[in-house]
């Protein structure tokens, strides 16, 4: 067994079990800890529902293992957009890494299968996992078939703020509003755009928890249910050979991921949710290792919103995470030896098939010969800065313009709404860092208005706070230190000019080190309230240029 027990202690757990009518000689069988986030508040955690835990208790069962449902939370960056409630979306990860790897010691579980779909409920479980190091896969709940407005055009849940700022501008009506709201998210699932789900759902596959094409399956298709079941089958095999994360990541494993998701343009959140999940497997992924590999590693594919109309399901169909794989392999840009549960990333490759090169390109033939991010350095932002460039129009990829500046995403949303941020302009949205909001909200609803305007590549916006991955336009957040540890970004003016330009991975404002010491004399942080976990991930929580978590300190 995984674990040391002596009699009494076994015993006394075994007593309690009997309480629940588990006989004595399935109590003789190793616990596998179903630790899931099913959830009746987001589709993303919906689909593992009584039905599909059934049946992945019957294969352990058959192997001789002993499966328990354990549940833990299961959050929706959506559910909360443009709340107060999105303060505790990203302090939430770390929350679920802790839940993880509370159930599993103080359950003295044998192994695990866990199980979650959104944005950073995926990389907390795994968080705990590698922390805990016991036998561990992942199943994530596959993606959600793409909306379609009553006129047939391809909608996501992220059009719905799209088509709020068009309403409100009135350039639709009321009733297009409604539809598109009505339309846009049609099953459970993972949102089917390149949003961070999407992206976490992929690292968990590339790091080898999940089974192949996970989360390029359609979510309650019958070929999701046997990776489900496969799912179970793979955990028993773990702990019977006694394979731990730890048997199977390296530095290799994180940087693999890195490499995957500049071929597809992933979300700008990897570079808070890889970094975290590395520390705590004691590997060094830094924003550093982003930007040199997006120098290296092309663009191959773009689904929405780094395409106007291909969503999950084209991608799906085009041969989904096992193609691009396939396409880094052949070209020597992806390491084919690094482990995992299910085989190595040469045998993730190897069982795929790229069938559609419009939708997933190849090495020799990619849509951008970088990758889909970029890390930008100057004196705003002198940690550093991130952008997704694959949202952007390249004609927005160098910007100048005067900066408006707003403490607040609200304030920035309700300005814009009244038509008084104009194309041109710099938007400076501050003190929404993961200390400052404290939590690191989304800015996705500011941004969601520029593109429902049409001003995507005429208005650019420096931000603290991070983004959806859905969100396109000239969008740069993360921005290190933040406003409220003092960083320049809290000394911006209006008026100000701001420089950007995102080839030469360079964003700065015409403000001297003379003149940002002045202004420094007289400043003092906006100190937005926050009780309780908020309070005490204030306290605790690095920059976004270390993953903006409470467990980077290892000692």
């Amino acid at each position: 067994m995984i674990r040391e027990w002596n009699e009494e202690s076994l015993d006394h757990r075994n007593t309690l079990l009997y309480a629940m009518g588990i006989s004595e000689e399935d109590a003789k069988r190793p616990i596998i800890g179903l630790v899931n986030t099913w959830n009746e508040m987001n589709p993303g955690h919906y689909p593992f529902d009584k039905a599909l835990i059934a049946e992945m208790k019957e294969e352990i069962y058959k192997l001789g293992g002993l499966a328990l449902e354990l549940p833990i939370s299961g959050i929706c960056d959506g559910i909360c957009s443009n709340t107060p409630g999105d303060r505790y979306t990203l302090p939430a990860r770390d929350l679920v890494s802790s839940e993880v790897e509370m159930v599993a010691n103080l359950n003295m579980l044998e192994g695990m299968v866990i199980m979650a779909t959104c944005d950073k409920v995926v990389p907390g479980m795994l968080m705990g996992a590698v922390r805990v190091d016991i036998p561990t896969v992942m199943f994530t709940g596959g993606y959600m078939a793409a909306g379609h407005r009553s006129d047939g055009r391809m909608i996501t849940l992220t059009h719905t703020k799209q088509a709020y700022a068009a309403y409100v501008e009135g350039s639709i009506t009321r009733e297009e509003y409604k539809d598109v709201v009505r339309h846009a998210c049609p099953t459970p699932g993972a949102c089917p755009f390149m949003g961070t789900a999407q992206t976490m759902c992929a690292m968990a596959e590339i790091l080898g928890f999940a089974p192949h094409d996970n989360a390029s399956t359609r979510s309650q298709s019958e070929k999701w249910h046997e990776l489900a079941r496969q799912a179970a089958r793979q955990v028993m095999y773990a702990w019977e050979h006694e394979i731990r994360p730890s048997d199977i990541l390296s530095q290799s494993s994180f940087e693999n991921v890195v490499r995957y998701m500049m071929a597809t343009g992933g979300s700008t959140n990897s570079l808070l949710h890889i970094p975290a999940l590395a520390r705590q497997a004691d590997f060094d992924i830094t924003p550093e290792t982003f930007d040199a590999i997006s120098r290296e590693v092309p663009l191959l594919s773009t689904i929405y919103p780094n395409h106007p109309t291909y969503t999950m399901e084209d991608f799906d169909a085009a041969g989904g995470i096992g193609a691009v794989v396939k396409e880094l392999a052949a070209a020597g840009k992806i390491d084919t030896e690094a482990k995992g549960m299910f085989g190595t990333i040469g045998d993730k490759a190897a069982h795929a098939e790229n069938k559609n090169h419009d939708v997933i390109h190849t090495v020799a033939d990619p849509i951008y010969d970088h990758g889909g991010l970029a890390v930008l350095h100057g004196n705003i932002g002198t940690d550093s800065a991130i952008v997704k460039f694959s949202a952007v129009d390249p004609a927005a990829w160098r910007f100048s313009g005067p900066a408006k500046c707003y403490d607040s995403q609200d304030d920035a949303w309700h300005a814009i709404l009244k038509d008084e941020i104009v194309a041109g302009d710099v938007v400076i949205i501050r003190y929404e860092g993961p200390k400052g909001a404290p939590g690191m909200p989304h800015m996705e609803t500011f941004m969601a208005a520029v593109l429902g305007k049409g001003l995507g590549s005429q208005i650019a916006l420096v931000s603290d706070g991070r983004f959806s991955g859905a969100t396109g336009g000239l969008a740069i957040g993360h921005v290190s230190p933040e406003a409220y540890e003092g960083g320049n970004l809290a000394l911006i003016q209006d008026g100000d000019m701001v420089y950007i330009d995102i080839e030469a991975r360079t964003l700065n404002v015409d403000v001297s080190e003379e003149e940002f010491a002045r202004r420094k004399e007289s400043w003092k942080p906006i100190v937005k309230p926050a009780t309780g976990w908020l309070q005490l991930f204030r306290k605790q929580c690095t920059s976004a240029h270390r993953g903006a978590t409470v467990y980077w300190d290892k000692d």
